[in-house]
This record gives C-alpha cells, sequence and structure tokens, in this order.
C-alpha cells in the first residue's frame, strides 16, 4: 500500500545535514578517531555482509552482486578472512537502491557512480541520495511495529518511535505505522544525537518555515522565467530545474551552517 506524502521526511533530512555537520565543526579529532576505527554506526564498529545487508534492507546476495559488478568497493579483509564493511559501504548501498528505486539501470547506475568524486564520506553519499530521492513525489509505506524495527535495522523502544514521530518520519495509522522507509535510515541515526523531542519539534518548525519561504521565493523567480513559454516547455524545464535547485538549496544550507557554527564556536573559544 501506498500514499503520497508530502511532509513526512523532510524534517529528517535537513536535521540529519544539521547535525552531522555540527559533529564535523566541534572537533575533528573525533572524526579522526572514528575513521581510524573504521565506524559504520553509531557503536563505532564494522559490519559483516549479513549486518550491512540487514542494516540496508537487502539480501546478502545483493550486496555480492553489487561488489561484483563495481558498485560496492570491496570490504577489509579482517581475522578469520572475514569481510568488514564501513559505513561507506552502507551509504553507497543506499545510493545504489535509490537509484534502482527510481528506474536507472546498472549501467546508468556504474556511470553515476564513477562521476562521484572517491573520497566522499558516508555523510555526502547520503546527501546524494537525498537529491535523488527528491526526484520523484515521495511515497509512504503503511508497515507493522514488529516490521517498522525490521526495516529501521534494529529493534526500536516506544520512546525512539515517539522520536521519530516528533521527526516525521513514521505516522500512526491505527495500529500500524505510515513511514517513508528511504528515510527511516536517517531518521534512525538521529535516534543517536542526544536531542530532546523539545529540541526536534522547535527544529522542526524552524526548518518548515525557512523552507517552505525559500520555496516560494524559487517557484516565483522560476515562473517569471517561463511565463512566456509553451506549456510542454515549461513542464520539461520543471523537471529538469528541481534536482539541480534542490542540490543547490543543500549545498547553500551546508555552507551557511558551517559559516554560523565557527563563528559560534570562535566565539566560545574567545570567552
Amino acid at each position: 500500500m501506498h500514499k503520497r506524502c508530502h511532509s513526512i521526511g523532510g524534517t529528517a533530512i535537513l536535521l540529519y545535514m544539521t547535525t552531522r555537520d555540527t559533529e564535523a565543526a566541534d572537533t575533528e579529532a573525533a572524526d579522526a578517531e572514528a575513521a581510524d576505527a573504521g565506524a559504520a554506526d553509531a557503536g563505532g564498529r564494522t559490519l559483516t555482509i549479513d549486518e550491512l545487508a540487514a542494516r540496508a534492507g537487502v539480501t546478502v546476495r545483493t550486496v555480492r552482486f553489487y561488489g561484483t559488478k563495481g558498485l560496492l568497493p570491496p570490504p577489509v579483509i579482517g581475522p578469520r578472512r572475514v569481510g568488514r564493511y564501513d559505513g561507506e559501504h552502507l551509504a553507497r548501498l543506499a545510493l545504489i537502491e535509490e537509484l534502482q528505486h527510481q528506474g536507472m539501470t546498472l549501467a546508468a547506475i556504474e556511470r553515476y557512480l564513477k562521476r562521484l568524486p572517491d573520497d566522499l564520506s558516508p555523510h555526502d553519499l547520503a546527501l546524494h541520495r537525498a537529491v535523488v530521492a527528491s526526484w520523484a513525489p515521495e511515497t509512504v509505506e503503511r508497515v507493522t511495529r514488529g516490521e517498522l524495527g525490521r526495516r529501521a535495522g534494529r529493534p526500536l523502544t516506544d520512546e525512539e518511535v515517539d522520536r521519530l514521530r516528533t521527526m516525521d518520519v513514521v505516522v500512526p495509522d491505527g495500529d500500524a505505522y505510515r513511514v517513508d522507509v528511504g528515510l527511516l535510515r536517517l531518521g534512525v541515526e538521529l535516534l543517536d544525537v542526544p536531542f530532546s523531542p523539545e529540541t526536534l519539534l522547535a527544529a522542526r518548525t524552524a526548518l518548515l518555515e525557512h523552507s517552505r519561504a525559500a520555496a516560494r521565493d524559487l517557484s516565483r523567480l522560476l515562473r517569471d522565467a517561463v511565463a512566456e513559454r509553451e506549456a510542454p516547455e515549461v513542464r520539461s524545464l520543471s523537471a529538469h530545474m528541481h534536482p539541480l535547485v534542490v542540490q543547490a538549496l543543500l549545498t547553500t544550507f551546508q555552507r551557511s551552517l558551517r559559516e554560523e557554527l565557527r563563528e559560534w564556536l570562535d566565539k566560545e573559544a574567545g570567552e
């Protein structure tokens, strides 16, 4: 069962960007420590192929298939010749799945991935996935409580489900939940950020208010620019511009956020 829902997930994407950029600006040492540990999740541990498949919501066979096609980098071979996967593998796998969901062939996905820089972090890959996901209208699935935990890749407490609800990642629907399964991964990562529900709600309000204002201004500019064009051409231009505008908004938001955090941290250090 799929329903269109335009509100679910937007808060999760922006909050994810906010918290991850905050962590990066807060301390480079923490990032280096996580990289040395090969952290793949909030627990700071790498994943076996079975754990990676479970977290990504795919089969082990799918992971191996992508690896043989060169879409996923090979794992690091650990003790007992067991392959270990990290956060880059998980983020890249999520991006591949999203590209397939949008109808791209494996050959097209391979070309897309080859155009990406080699040194992209899991966070950067997650942003690419968010942009790809924006190309199509949002759809949500109705899942049971047990299925929600399985899709999340880990058991969820009632408090964690409530936090996901606050972020608009899940919406109660009788004895089940409506959820954007693709964005669920971002919401689950946010569960490990020590923000209160009140803070999340305030952040949601601020983000929705300002993003809606930006959308109105951009829509007005684009409408004025194509006012004299025929309807078919306008639809074609709109489809072409949509992912470009989203990418521009993400990039601008990230840069503005980094500047704000840098000024705040510099001020704190000077006091």
